[in-house]
């Protein structure tokens, strides 16, 4: 179809350049002194960062926020897993649903919630429970490790859950009745064969929340940071956001022991997923997978469930809308309601900054995500239908930014803009997006590829039909669901993007989650909810979209002949 080798060589540049560029410049960087004595050999920025009397407790702090992130997520993603997999609950297709709309939402927005709610002061929920109880001390205080951990876990249980729940569709309850035939008690069959079974995809999903937890920056910057907690990426930001005293060199060495516990983390997963073949229990024999019946435990669980729901997606936008429109943030009453305006909203959309960051934002979802899924194609091609060594290394390149946390490669890719007329620009940020976010694009449409029989290919080019002639008039029609999804994706995670922007975003090209992290630094908490609410709005219209346009391709099929 193509000329295989220019094309496949071109992408490993393209690639290459994507991915290993901001690499290279943390590394060089790290070993510099300063923007202006870059290239300079010193090793004064690693003395720095391993001898500073905090370095310890940071790194204590990040083992115990990503450890117990993963806890939590992973608990809760093997309970939600089992039920709605393997028991005969009510109303769990909404469930199924539920369980992974978390990703939908800014993880920013989602923080700024709970501090709402929780924060020791004046949170919601704790004045409620001082109201009541008639006490001064609060229910639960956010600014701490416990708060992050519990806001971070709720963040990260869907990426838990759509590992674990495969697998717990496909487990073959005929080894659970063996057990119990042999004697075995519940308890004794869930510790001895349900769980040894599923321990890859159960230790998997604990070591991606770890990864996803090291590489988050929206909970410890708006929740840690206010408490004093630093984590690593939170440690580096205040590295290079102290103005004239930022230290992009220091920042830059401890950004490579991020990346490199990182890349461990991630090559620890993929050999836990490729080992999860030894655990194979569904064979040619035949499987029907079977329901347990709740019997009286139905209708509590399907509260518990439903509570939980609650607390993972209304809650946190009912509570935005709440403090939206209100001058300053207090318990439901009377009061509260009498105080009821659109300030707020209407201070937002008149302060120039707020409009400007939601013209950048969307400007870099719609060109960004339309670029980065154009790319995809491509890479996605050479990584499904040329199997050369050269398409291996292609692939490998394509998805190792997944294990890159957003905020080291923001450093990475600022001393390299630094040197260029990009600095400070919305190209500089539009080609870290693309870098950052390539393999949720690639994703759905190597899947896409995968279905597309390379018959159809050798009918149009024996019929006359050129490469461009076939991919134009064969291929990307084919190709159109995967390409939805992969638009969809990426112009979702570009307009919530945080990490990488909070790095490389500069006056004039300020995007809606670092204007959001703003108000929260300033204290703004009614202008913060009302534009977050106009974020949620605009990734809903695009979740809706693809709703729609899946389902009208639902019905496209590729046929083997």
């Amino acid at each position: 179809m193509f000329k295989k080798p220019t094309l496949t060589t071109t992408l490993i540049i393209i690639v290459g350049f994507l991915t290993l560029c901001p690499v290279i410049m943390l590394l060089l960087g790290s070993f510099s002194k300063d923007f202006v004595s870059f290239g300079q050999f010193t090793t004064s920025k690693y003395v720095s960062a391993y001898t500073d009397p905090d370095f310890a407790d940071i790194l204590l702090n990040t083992v115990i926020f990503t450890v117990g992130s993963a806890l939590h997520a992973t608990l809760l993603a093997l309970f939600l897993a089992y039920v709605n997999t393997r028991t005969d609950l009510p109303f769990k297709f909404i469930f199924k649903i539920i369980s992974i709309i978390p990703m939908m939402i800014p993880h920013i927005l989602f923080s700024a919630s709970w501090v709402l709610l929780l924060n020791p002061s004046n949170g919601i929920l704790n004045r409620l429970f001082m109201s009541l109880f008639e006490t001064r001390d609060a229910l639960f205080n956010v600014y701490s490790l416990k708060g992050m951990i519990l806001v971070e876990g709720l963040l990260d249980l869907p990426i838990a859950y759509l590992i674990i729940a495969p697998a717990m569709s496909a487990f073959d309850v005929s080894l659970e009745e063996s057990s119990k035939v042999c004697g075995a008690s519940n308890w004794r069959t869930l510790f001895k064969v349900t769980l040894p079974v599923l321990r890859p995809a159960i230790l998997a999903s604990a070591i991606l929340v770890i990864v996803r937890s090291l590489a988050s920056f929206a909970v410890p910057s708006v929740i840690g940071m206010p408490g004093r907690i630093y984590v690593l990426s939170t440690h580096i930001y205040r590295n290079i956001s102290s103005g004239f005293a930022a230290d992009y060199g220091l920042a830059a060495a401890i950004g490579l022991s991020a990346l490199g516990a990182s890349i461990t983390l991630i090559y620890i997963y993929r050999y836990l997923t490729a080992e999860s073949g030894k655990f194979v229990t569904i064979s040619s024999r035949g499987f029907k997978p079977t329901l347990i019946k709740l019997q009286k435990g139905k209708y509590p669980l399907l509260v518990i469930v439903g509570i939980l729901s609650f607390v993972l997606i209304l809650l946190p936008v009912i509570v935005l809308f709440y403090i939206s429109m209100l001058p300053y943030s207090m318990p439901p009453s009377a009061r509260a309601f009498s105080l009821m305006s659109w300030n707020n909203w209407i201070d937002v959309l008149k302060d120039p900054i707020s409009l400007l960051s939601l013209k950048n934002s969307l400007f870099l979802g719609v060109v960004g995500a339309t670029l980065g899924t154009i790319l995809s194609i491509f890479v996605s091609y050479v990584i499904v239908k040329i199997r050369t060594t050269a398409s291996g290394l292609l692939e490998s390149l394509s998805f190792l930014s997944f294990s890159f946390p957003g905020i080291v490669i923001g450093v990475g890719f600022m001393w390299f803009f630094v040197r260029t007329p990009l600095y400070g620009t919305l190209t500089a940020l539009l080609i870290g997006y693309i870098a950052t976010y390539l393999p949720y694009g690639i994703r759905p449409l190597s899947s896409a590829f995968i279905q597309i029989h390379s018959t159809l290919e050798e009918s149009s080019r024996v019929c006359g039909g050129t490469p461009f002639y076939t991919l134009r008039r064969v291929i990307i029609p084919l190709l159109i669901p995967g390409i939805v999804s992969g638009w969809i994706l990426m112009a979702s995670m570009f307009l919530r993007e945080l990490t990488l922007s909070v790095v490389l975003s500069r006056p004039g090209t300020e995007v809606l989650a670092v204007q959001i992290l703003r108000f929260a630094e300033d204290g703004l908490w009614g202008r913060l909810s009302a534009l977050g609410i106009i974020m949620i709005f605009i990734s809903s219209l695009l979740v809706i979209l693809a709703a729609v346009l899946g389902k009208k391709f639902s019905k496209l099929e590729v046929v083997d002949r």
